[in-house]
C-alpha cells in the first residue's frame, strides 16, 4: 500500500471513530505534512481519496470539512420516486441530466429490460448529487409508445409527476432485483465511489395498472450512502 493510501486509511478511521466529527475541519495540509512526515503532494492525494469516499468536502480557503455520514433509508417495497424520497428525508440533492436520447431495443437490451426487440425507447441517464457528493446514477428506459415526448427539464425534476399529472398514466407496481455489481467505467466517472470496486444496483421493471410494462430502471448507488429497507408481513 502506498504512503498516501496508508494516510487515507488512518484519517478515514479517525473520521469513522469520530475523532473528527461532522462539520469539524481536519488539520491543515501543513500540519498533516508535519504529523506524518511526508510531502504536501502525498497529503493532497490522501485528502483527494477522502473526498472521493464522501468523508470530507474541500472548502476553498478554509480546509477540509468532515461532512455528514448518515445513511438514507431507501424503501425497497414502495414504488417511490427519487424526488419523493428527497422531500421525505429533506435531502440536499441536485439532479444532473447526463443523457437523454431515443434508442431502439436490441437483443442484449431486451434481455436486460424485458422490452421486445425493436421497441422505441427513451434512455435517460441522471446523476444524483447528495450533500455535494455524486451518490446515485439512475439509468431509465421509458417506452416511447406510452411517453411520446420528454424534455431534459422534466427529467431534471420529476418524471413520475409528468407521467401521472400530465400524461395521465396510472403507475401501479414494480418487480425489483437488488444486486452488488462491479463498478463500470461510467459509475467511476459519474459517481464519487472512491476506492470501491462495486455499487448497489436496484433494477426495476415498472408496470401500469393494466399490467403493461412501460419502464425499466437501473438505479446504481454508492455503497455506504443508502440503507435499503423493507416491510414484511407474515402470510398464513
Amino acid at each position: 500500500m502506498k504512503k498516501y493510501e496508508q494516510i487515507f486509511k488512518l484519517l478515514e478511521q479517525d473520521i469513522l471513530n469520530e475523532k473528527y466529527q461532522m462539520n469539524d475541519y481536519l488539520p491543515s495540509e501543513h500540519e498533516l505534512v508535519q504529523a506524518y512526515k511526508v510531502s504536501r503532494d502525498t497529503i493532497r492525494k490522501s485528502l483527494d481519496l477522502l473526498q472521493k469516499a464522501g468523508l470530507i468536502q474541500k472548502m476553498r480557503g478554509q480546509g477540509s470539512k468532515v461532512i455528514q455520514q448518515e445513511q438514507i433509508d431507501f424503501p425497497v417495497s414502495n414504488l417511490t420516486s427519487y424526488q419523493e424520497l428527497v422531500r421525505q428525508h429533506g435531502m440536499n440533492s441536485k439532479t444532473n441530466v447526463i443523457q437523454l436520447e431515443k434508442i431502439t431495443v436490441d437483443k442484449k437490451l431486451s434481455s436486460l429490460t424485458g422490452f421486445p426487440e425493436y421497441r422505441l425507447m427513451w434512455r435517460i441517464i441522471r446523476q444524483r448529487v447528495v450533500d455535494g457528493i455524486a451518490s446515485v446514477l439512475d439509468i431509465d428506459y421509458l417506452d416511447k409508445s406510452f411517453v411520446p415526448s420528454i424534455s431534459r427539464e422534466i427529467a431534471e425534476h420529476s418524471i413520475y409527476a409528468y407521467l401521472e399529472d400530465e400524461l395521465g398514466l396510472h403507475i401501479s407496481y414494480a418487480q425489483k432485483e437488488i444486486t452488488i455489481d462491479p463498478a463500470t467505467n461510467r459509475d467511476k466517472i459519474l459517481m464519487n465511489i472512491g476506492n470501491d470496486h462495486h455499487v448497489v444496483s436496484v433494477k426495476s421493471k415498472v408496470y401500469l395498472a393494466d399490467g403493461q410494462q412501460f419502464q425499466f430502471t437501473d438505479s446504481r448507488h454508492k455503497l455506504e450512502k443508502f440503507r435499503f429497507v423493507d416491510f414484511s408481513k407474515r402470510q398464513k
